[in-house]
Protein backbone atom coordinates (compact mmCIF):
# COMPACT_ATOMS: atom_id res chain seq x y z
CA UNK A 1 0.00 0.00 0.00
CA UNK A 2 2.70 2.37 1.11
CA UNK A 3 4.20 1.45 -2.67
CA UNK A 4 1.24 2.43 -4.32
CA UNK A 5 1.39 5.73 -2.45
CA UNK A 6 4.59 6.59 -2.92
CA UNK A 7 4.88 5.69 -6.25
CA UNK A 8 1.51 8.00 -7.22
CA UNK A 9 3.15 10.82 -5.25
CA UNK A 10 6.54 10.52 -7.10
CA UNK A 11 4.21 10.65 -10.39
CA UNK A 12 2.06 13.44 -9.28
CA UNK A 13 5.23 15.14 -8.30
CA UNK A 14 7.25 14.73 -11.76
CA UNK A 15 3.82 16.01 -13.53
CA UNK A 16 3.75 19.08 -11.64
CA UNK A 17 7.47 19.99 -12.32
CA UNK A 18 6.62 19.48 -16.16
CA UNK A 19 3.79 21.53 -16.25
CA UNK A 20 5.84 24.29 -14.43
CA UNK A 21 8.79 23.86 -16.50
CA UNK A 22 6.32 24.32 -19.38
CA UNK A 23 4.59 27.36 -17.99
CA UNK A 24 8.08 28.92 -17.67
CA UNK A 25 9.52 28.35 -21.14
CA UNK A 26 5.74 29.49 -22.43
CA UNK A 27 5.90 32.65 -19.98
CA UNK A 28 6.91 34.98 -22.39
CA UNK A 29 4.69 33.90 -24.62
CA UNK A 30 1.81 34.64 -22.53
CA UNK A 31 3.11 37.61 -21.74
CA UNK A 32 3.23 38.96 -25.26
CA UNK A 33 -0.75 37.09 -26.05
CA UNK A 34 -1.69 38.92 -22.59
CA UNK A 35 -0.17 42.45 -24.11
CA UNK A 36 -1.62 41.95 -27.71
CA UNK A 37 -5.01 40.64 -26.12
CA UNK A 38 -5.30 44.24 -24.63
CA UNK A 39 -3.91 46.26 -26.87
CA UNK A 40 -6.32 44.28 -29.21
CA UNK A 41 -9.32 45.19 -27.24
CA UNK A 42 -8.71 48.96 -27.42
CA UNK A 43 -7.70 48.37 -30.96
CA UNK A 44 -11.19 46.87 -31.60
CA UNK A 45 -13.58 49.20 -29.53
CA UNK A 46 -11.95 52.35 -32.01
CA UNK A 47 -11.90 50.26 -34.99
CA UNK A 48 -15.87 49.84 -33.79
CA UNK A 49 -16.38 53.43 -33.45
CA UNK A 50 -14.32 54.18 -36.91
CA UNK A 51 -16.96 51.82 -38.30
CA UNK A 52 -20.24 53.45 -37.10
CA UNK A 53 -19.13 56.84 -38.46
CA UNK A 54 -18.19 55.80 -41.87
CA UNK A 55 -21.72 53.50 -42.09
CA UNK A 56 -23.60 56.52 -40.05
CA UNK A 57 -22.93 58.63 -43.69
CA UNK A 58 -23.92 55.90 -45.80
CA UNK A 59 -26.91 54.51 -44.04
CA UNK A 60 -29.64 56.58 -41.74
CA UNK A 61 -30.61 53.20 -40.88
CA UNK A 62 -29.40 53.06 -37.09
CA UNK A 63 -29.91 49.36 -36.79
CA UNK A 64 -28.22 48.38 -39.67
CA UNK A 65 -25.31 50.66 -39.18
CA UNK A 66 -25.37 49.48 -35.14
CA UNK A 67 -25.30 45.97 -36.29
CA UNK A 68 -22.86 46.25 -39.20
CA UNK A 69 -20.36 47.93 -36.56
CA UNK A 70 -20.78 45.26 -33.91
CA UNK A 71 -20.29 42.49 -37.08
CA UNK A 72 -16.65 44.52 -37.90
CA UNK A 73 -16.22 44.61 -33.54
CA UNK A 74 -16.66 41.02 -33.28
CA UNK A 75 -14.73 39.80 -36.40
CA UNK A 76 -11.80 41.91 -35.50
CA UNK A 77 -11.93 39.73 -31.76
CA UNK A 78 -12.18 37.08 -33.62
CA UNK A 79 -8.99 37.52 -35.56
CA UNK A 80 -7.61 38.67 -31.74
CA UNK A 81 -8.48 35.38 -29.98
CA UNK A 82 -7.03 33.34 -32.54
CA UNK A 83 -3.88 35.36 -32.99
CA UNK A 84 -3.28 34.74 -28.80
CA UNK A 85 -3.91 31.15 -29.75
CA UNK A 86 -1.24 31.02 -31.82
CA UNK A 87 1.52 32.57 -29.86
CA UNK A 88 0.75 29.87 -27.18
CA UNK A 89 1.36 27.62 -29.80
CA UNK A 90 -2.22 26.37 -29.48
CA UNK A 91 -2.61 25.37 -33.53
CA UNK A 92 -4.86 22.33 -33.15
CA UNK A 93 -6.83 24.15 -30.99
CA UNK A 94 -7.42 26.96 -33.36
CA UNK A 95 -7.88 24.23 -36.34
CA UNK A 96 -10.39 22.67 -34.47
CA UNK A 97 -12.84 25.98 -33.70
CA UNK A 98 -12.44 26.61 -36.99
CA UNK A 99 -13.74 23.57 -38.21
CA UNK A 100 -16.37 23.46 -35.54
CA UNK A 101 -17.25 27.30 -36.43
CA UNK A 102 -17.66 25.88 -40.21
CA UNK A 103 -19.82 22.99 -39.72
CA UNK A 104 -22.00 24.66 -37.43
CA UNK A 105 -22.49 27.65 -40.16
CA UNK A 106 -23.44 25.80 -42.41
CA UNK A 107 -26.15 24.38 -40.37
CA UNK A 108 -27.57 27.17 -39.40
CA UNK A 109 -27.82 28.54 -42.84
CA UNK A 110 -30.13 25.39 -43.92
CA UNK A 111 -32.19 25.56 -40.40
CA UNK A 112 -32.66 29.55 -40.76
CA UNK A 113 -32.46 30.22 -44.68
CA UNK A 114 -35.37 32.26 -44.76
CA UNK A 115 -34.58 34.70 -41.52
CA UNK A 116 -31.18 34.85 -43.34
CA UNK A 117 -32.46 35.86 -46.48
CA UNK A 118 -34.82 38.24 -44.68
CA UNK A 119 -32.15 39.73 -42.90
CA UNK A 120 -29.99 40.20 -46.26
CA UNK A 121 -32.86 41.79 -47.96
CA UNK A 122 -33.36 44.34 -45.57
CA UNK A 123 -29.83 45.02 -45.59
CA UNK A 124 -29.97 45.69 -49.36
CA UNK A 125 -32.86 47.53 -48.46
CA UNK A 126 -31.14 49.78 -46.26
CA UNK A 127 -28.02 50.86 -48.78
CA UNK A 128 -30.51 51.18 -51.84
CA UNK A 129 -33.02 53.25 -49.97
CA UNK A 130 -36.10 52.10 -53.01
CA UNK A 131 -38.30 53.18 -49.61
CA UNK A 132 -38.44 55.19 -46.67
CA UNK A 133 -41.15 55.57 -43.53
CA UNK A 134 -43.57 57.71 -44.70
CA UNK A 135 -43.48 57.23 -48.24
CA UNK A 136 -47.06 55.85 -50.22
CA UNK A 137 -46.08 52.43 -51.58
CA UNK A 138 -47.78 49.64 -53.52
CA UNK A 139 -45.64 46.00 -52.78
CA UNK A 140 -47.86 42.72 -54.96
CA UNK A 141 -51.56 43.64 -53.01
CA UNK A 142 -50.53 46.11 -50.11
CA UNK A 143 -50.76 49.76 -50.95
CA UNK A 144 -50.42 52.50 -48.04
CA UNK A 145 -47.88 54.31 -46.00
CA UNK A 146 -44.36 52.69 -44.60
CA UNK A 147 -44.84 52.83 -40.86
CA UNK A 148 -41.31 50.91 -40.66
CA UNK A 149 -38.64 49.51 -42.07
CA UNK A 150 -36.75 46.83 -39.95
CA UNK A 151 -33.38 44.49 -40.98
CA UNK A 152 -36.35 41.55 -40.95
CA UNK A 153 -39.57 43.23 -42.60
CA UNK A 154 -41.17 45.94 -43.47
CA UNK A 155 -44.66 47.46 -41.68
CA UNK A 156 -47.27 48.70 -43.63
CA UNK A 157 -50.01 50.87 -42.93
CA UNK A 158 -53.08 50.66 -45.39
CA UNK A 159 -55.24 53.06 -45.95
CA UNK A 160 -58.46 50.66 -44.48
CA UNK A 161 -57.01 51.35 -41.58
CA UNK A 162 -54.79 47.81 -41.36
CA UNK A 163 -51.32 47.03 -40.45
CA UNK A 164 -49.52 44.51 -42.67
CA UNK A 165 -46.13 42.72 -41.81
CA UNK A 166 -44.36 41.88 -44.86
CA UNK A 167 -40.96 39.95 -44.97
CA UNK A 168 -38.25 41.96 -46.89
CA UNK A 169 -37.34 39.18 -49.09
CA UNK A 170 -41.11 39.56 -50.77
CA UNK A 171 -40.22 43.47 -50.69
CA UNK A 172 -36.95 43.48 -52.56
CA UNK A 173 -37.78 40.23 -55.06
CA UNK A 174 -41.02 42.27 -56.26
CA UNK A 175 -41.37 45.10 -57.82
CA UNK A 176 -42.32 48.33 -55.83
CA UNK A 177 -44.41 51.05 -56.84
CA UNK A 178 -43.47 54.37 -54.79
CA UNK A 179 -45.80 57.20 -55.35
CA UNK A 180 -43.82 59.67 -53.15
CA UNK A 181 -40.77 59.86 -55.42
CA UNK A 182 -42.07 62.01 -57.60
CA UNK A 183 -44.35 64.00 -55.03
CA UNK A 184 -47.54 63.85 -57.26
CA UNK A 185 -49.70 61.54 -58.88
CA UNK A 186 -51.44 61.08 -61.90
CA UNK A 187 -54.88 59.46 -62.46
CA UNK A 188 -56.30 58.58 -65.73
CA UNK A 189 -60.69 58.84 -65.51
CA UNK A 190 -62.29 57.30 -68.40
CA UNK A 191 -65.73 58.34 -69.82
CA UNK A 192 -68.01 57.45 -71.87
CA UNK A 193 -70.12 59.44 -74.59
CA UNK A 194 -72.91 58.96 -77.34
CA UNK A 195 -72.12 58.44 -80.99
CA UNK A 196 -74.15 61.36 -81.54
CA UNK A 197 -72.03 63.88 -80.09
CA UNK A 198 -69.89 66.67 -81.30
CA UNK A 199 -66.30 64.61 -80.44
CA UNK A 200 -65.12 68.37 -80.95
CA UNK A 201 -67.10 69.75 -78.11
CA UNK A 202 -66.82 67.49 -75.88
CA UNK A 203 -63.24 67.13 -75.69
CA UNK A 204 -63.25 71.12 -75.09
CA UNK A 205 -66.18 70.71 -72.54
CA UNK A 206 -64.34 68.17 -70.37
CA UNK A 207 -61.13 70.14 -70.52
CA UNK A 208 -62.63 73.37 -69.29
CA UNK A 209 -64.88 71.08 -66.85
CA UNK A 210 -61.83 69.75 -64.84
CA UNK A 211 -58.69 72.07 -65.52
CA UNK A 212 -59.16 74.93 -62.44
CA UNK A 213 -59.70 71.82 -59.83
CA UNK A 214 -57.95 72.38 -56.83
CA UNK A 215 -55.01 70.65 -55.72
CA UNK A 216 -54.25 70.00 -59.55
CA UNK A 217 -50.66 70.47 -60.75
CA UNK A 218 -49.83 73.43 -62.03
CA UNK A 219 -46.76 72.13 -63.96
CA UNK A 220 -48.57 69.35 -65.95
CA UNK A 221 -51.51 70.00 -68.10
CA UNK A 222 -55.01 68.41 -68.08
CA UNK A 223 -54.64 65.92 -71.12
CA UNK A 224 -58.17 64.66 -72.60
CA UNK A 225 -57.89 61.80 -74.99
CA UNK A 226 -60.35 59.11 -77.58
CA UNK A 227 -59.22 56.39 -76.80
CA UNK A 228 -61.90 53.46 -78.42
CA UNK A 229 -64.99 52.85 -80.24
CA UNK A 230 -67.05 51.05 -77.69
CA UNK A 231 -70.03 49.05 -77.71
CA UNK A 232 -72.20 51.23 -76.83
CA UNK A 233 -70.25 54.57 -76.46
CA UNK A 234 -67.16 56.65 -77.68
CA UNK A 235 -64.56 56.61 -74.86
CA UNK A 236 -62.35 58.89 -73.82
CA UNK A 237 -59.38 59.49 -70.85
CA UNK A 238 -59.16 62.27 -68.61
CA UNK A 239 -55.40 62.33 -67.01
CA UNK A 240 -54.72 65.15 -64.43
CA UNK A 241 -51.58 64.98 -62.32
CA UNK A 242 -52.20 65.72 -58.23
CA UNK A 243 -49.89 67.46 -56.88
CA UNK A 244 -49.51 65.23 -53.75
CA UNK A 245 -49.00 61.67 -53.59
CA UNK A 246 -51.39 61.66 -50.64
CA UNK A 247 -54.51 59.60 -50.77
CA UNK A 248 -57.03 61.84 -49.72
CA UNK A 249 -56.32 64.44 -51.66
CA UNK A 250 -55.91 62.22 -54.99
CA UNK A 251 -59.28 60.94 -53.88
CA UNK A 252 -60.83 64.18 -53.40
CA UNK A 253 -59.42 65.27 -56.63
CA UNK A 254 -61.07 62.34 -58.43
CA UNK A 255 -64.44 62.78 -57.10
CA UNK A 256 -64.94 66.57 -57.72
CA UNK A 257 -63.45 65.64 -61.34
CA UNK A 258 -66.39 63.24 -61.72
CA UNK A 259 -68.76 65.80 -60.15
CA UNK A 260 -67.55 68.53 -62.38
CA UNK A 261 -67.74 66.41 -65.83
CA UNK A 262 -71.50 65.12 -64.79
CA UNK A 263 -72.30 68.51 -64.22
CA UNK A 264 -70.65 69.92 -67.60
CA UNK A 265 -72.21 67.03 -69.34
CA UNK A 266 -76.19 67.86 -68.08
CA UNK A 267 -76.07 71.21 -68.63
CA UNK A 268 -74.72 70.52 -72.45
CA UNK A 269 -76.71 67.77 -73.60
CA UNK A 270 -73.76 65.16 -73.72
CA UNK A 271 -74.86 62.13 -72.71
CA UNK A 272 -73.51 59.26 -70.93
CA UNK A 273 -74.79 56.30 -72.64
CA UNK A 274 -75.80 52.96 -70.82
CA UNK A 275 -75.04 49.66 -72.26
CA UNK A 276 -76.93 48.64 -75.33
CA UNK A 277 -77.49 44.95 -75.70
CA UNK A 278 -79.52 43.59 -79.10
CA UNK A 279 -81.25 40.22 -78.76
CA UNK A 280 -81.68 38.49 -81.74
CA UNK A 281 -84.21 35.06 -81.48
CA UNK A 282 -84.36 32.32 -84.31
CA UNK A 283 -81.51 30.69 -85.30
CA UNK A 284 -80.61 33.08 -87.90
CA UNK A 285 -81.51 36.04 -86.70
CA UNK A 286 -83.50 38.44 -87.78
CA UNK A 287 -86.59 37.50 -85.74
CA UNK A 288 -88.41 40.18 -83.08
CA UNK A 289 -89.90 39.30 -80.39
CA UNK A 290 -93.30 40.15 -81.39
CA UNK A 291 -92.91 37.80 -84.53
CA UNK A 292 -91.58 34.61 -82.44
CA UNK A 293 -94.24 32.00 -81.65
CA UNK A 294 -94.75 30.71 -78.13
CA UNK A 295 -95.97 27.40 -77.44
CA UNK A 296 -97.28 26.73 -74.15
CA UNK A 297 -97.95 23.09 -72.51
CA UNK A 298 -100.74 22.56 -70.21
CA UNK A 299 -100.33 19.60 -67.95
CA UNK A 300 -102.45 16.62 -67.84
CA UNK A 301 -104.19 16.32 -64.05
CA UNK A 302 -104.37 12.44 -64.73
CA UNK A 303 -100.63 12.12 -65.66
Amino acid sequence: MNFDIDKMTDLLNEKLVNWGEMIIKLLPNIVIAAIVLVIGLYIAKFVRRITLKLVSKISSNVTLNNLFSSVVYFAFIGIILFTVLSILNLDKAVTSILAGAGILGLALAFAFQDIAANFMSGIFISFRKPLKVGDIVQIKDYMGKVKMINLRDTVIETFQGKTVIIPNKEVFQNPIENYTILQKRRFDLSVGVSYGDDLEKVREITFNAVKDIEDLSQEDEVSVFFMEFGDSSINLSVRMWVNTPEQAIYNKVRSQAILNIKKAYDANDIMIPFPIRTLDFGIKGGTTLTETPIHMATANPAE
